[in-house]
């Protein structure tokens, strides 16, 4: 099962807290790292913006990628929210396996 890497940012640490608890109980995210606060800088609308954002990093399975974006944007409270998804094509065996163990749609 393939492995992947899902990047997206957060305005706040709040919201990045329940989007990620909330994408771990679904089981459409083995684990979500909530990195530290950083500064984007970026056009919208026609306007040079900057702010601050929560990065998260959501381990998860390409067979979950679908349910994953869906529950992203559902969520999320940005109207265009930055949803990146880069395959791991190499990692600790036991590790992968953990992650698609945990994504599985069985029930506890």
């Amino acid at each position: 099962m393939p492995t992947l890497l899902v990047l997206t940012n957060l305005p706040d640490a709040a919201s990045a807290r329940a989007l990620a608890a909330a994408l771990v109980a679904a089981r459409l995210a083995a684990c979500v790292n909530i990195l530290a606060p950083c500064r984007s800088v970026y056009r919208w609308q026609g306007k040079i913006e900057d702010a601050e954002e929560v990065p998260l990093l959501v381990k998860t399975t390409a067979e979950r990628y679908a349910e994953l974006e869906a529950a992203i944007r559902a969520r999320h409270p940005y109207e265009l929210p930055e949803i990146v998804a880069v395959p791991i094509e190499r990692g600790l065996p036991a590790y992968l396996a953990w992650v698609a163990a945990e994504t599985s749609p069985a029930t506890d």
